[in-house]
């Protein structure tokens, strides 16, 4: 016989008081369920602090009524919207749980046979969900984590927006001097973006000479890029097929583009430094800075989306935030590969996978353990993510025993 996980049903009890909440933009479905099964009639309750206080008032009068101890809320993992509330909610005692939205969808067309979605039923299914003991309880940054989260994110935002830049930047490059990036490999360099704000167009190249321009890429590149370069250029740029028609508008617009990217990166700068600062208030950042391979970003990352790593017990638990625990789909004979959930938390497992890439290495801290997949027939990507849950378990246990890295190294074996 299987065994029941008793842990996941521990918090709700005969004593409790089960409320759930169907997340809307602008307005809240709200639903309770008390330990004999009767209910608290599905309401919709406004997302403002006189909305959630009318919500509150309600749970707070049948807790009173039923001689109830505890209230679970309860809600699904729906991003930004659901955030006011919990904070609302945070400091009055009661106990958060989120719920995957797949499980809502699946229970709630189990229940009623039908892919019908409403405001009123959602909350109802939430809490079946609940009171099957398939929800996470929700951790909430304080402080400096809340900060590195907040930062991490806005980062995050910031690098996607330069990367975009950078794609619009090429395109209008290669309309108006597309030999620049047959010469010129990789736009991004500090040369490069020198030379396009300064001389995007032909013309530009062609009226500077090849003495000067020699000159000038001898000047930015710190020497890297010499004669034989501005040769290149200087013949590309003779030679472009480049549009003539409109190409004042054009490089107007690379200048533009060029801006932006210098603003990007001045506020990424920015963001780092703050994220550096707020590091230096949780004390096991230490810890985890230990890591040969793991870097100040990486780690202030990882607290923020953690949130607090003291609150997790088991590597289980941590993994699951991360959506990278494991599962298959096996019937009868058939056994399928194992694969991790991607149920958590995606900014979480992609600094993770960044931070197994880098231990991987030759000499990382991760080197050897990484080989051995490989070794044994495991595929490159599958043993990074081995690696990624690896460093995950071990970062938790640093923090639960309040211990510094230290690599093991193997010993020679006895004569």
């Amino acid at each position: 016989m299987r065994k029941v996980n008793t842990f996941k049903l521990k918090f709700i009890d005969n004593n409790t008081l089960l409320a759930t909440v169907d997340i809307g933009k602008d307005s809240f479905s709200g639903y309770a369920r008390c330990p004999d099964l009767s209910e608290v009639k599905a309401s919709d309750f406004t997302n403002n602090f006189s909305g959630f206080s009318r919500f509150w008032d309600i749970l707070v009068r049948t807790k009173k009524a039923r001689g109830l101890e505890q209230i679970v809320l309860g809600f699904e993992s729906t991003g930004s919207y659901a955030e006011p509330l919990l904070h609302f909610f945070k400091d009055k005692g009661v106990r958060l749980v989120q719920v995957n939205p797949m499980h809502t969808k699946r229970v709630k067309e189990l229940c009623g046979n039908s892919p019908n979605k409403t405001d009123q039923k959602d909350p109802k299914v939430i809490a079946d969900i609940i009171a099957l003991g398939h929800a996470l309880c929700v951790v909430i940054p304080q402080g400096a984590a809340a900060e590195l989260r907040r930062l991490t994110q806005a980062r995050e935002r910031t690098i996607k927006r330069r990367t975009a830049l950078f794609n619009q930047l090429h395109d209008l490059v290669f309309i108006s001097f597309p030999e620049f990036l047959q010469v010129v490999k990789d736009i991004q360099t500090k040369s490069a973006r020198y030379l396009l704000q300064h001389h995007a167009g032909p013309k530009d190249i062609v009226a500077l000479g090849l003495d000067t321009l020699t000159k000038v890429l001898n000047r930015i590149s710190r020497g890297r890029l010499g004669s034989a370069k501005a040769q290149a250029l200087f013949e590309a740029a003779s030679n472009s097929v480049g549009i003539h028609e409109g190409r004042i508008s054009v490089n107007l617009e690379i200048q533009e583009m060029l801006e932006w990217i210098e603003s990007c990166d001045r506020f990424a700068e920015r963001l780092e430094s703050e994220m550096n600062r707020h590091l230096e208030e949780i004390p096991y950042s230490r810890l985890l800075l230990s890591m040969k391979g793991i870097g100040l970003l990486t780690v202030a990352g990882l607290i923020g989306e953690v949130a607090d790593f003291t609150h997790f017990k088991t590597q289980k638990e941590i993994l699951k935030l991360a959506g990278m625990d494991l599962f298959e789909i096996s019937s009868g004979k058939h056994r399928g590969q194992r694969r991790i959930s991607k149920r958590g938390r995606p900014l979480l497992r992609k600094l993770l996978y960044f931070a197994a890439l880098n231990t991987v290495r030759k000499g990382g801290i991760m080197h050897q353990p990484y080989q051995k997949h490989l070794a044994k027939g495991m595929p490159r990507t599958k043993a990074l993510i081995a690696i990624a849950r690896k460093l995950l378990g071990i970062m938790l246990a640093l923090v639960r025993t309040q211990s510094e890295y230290a690599m093991k190294t193997d010993l020679p074996e006895a004569a």
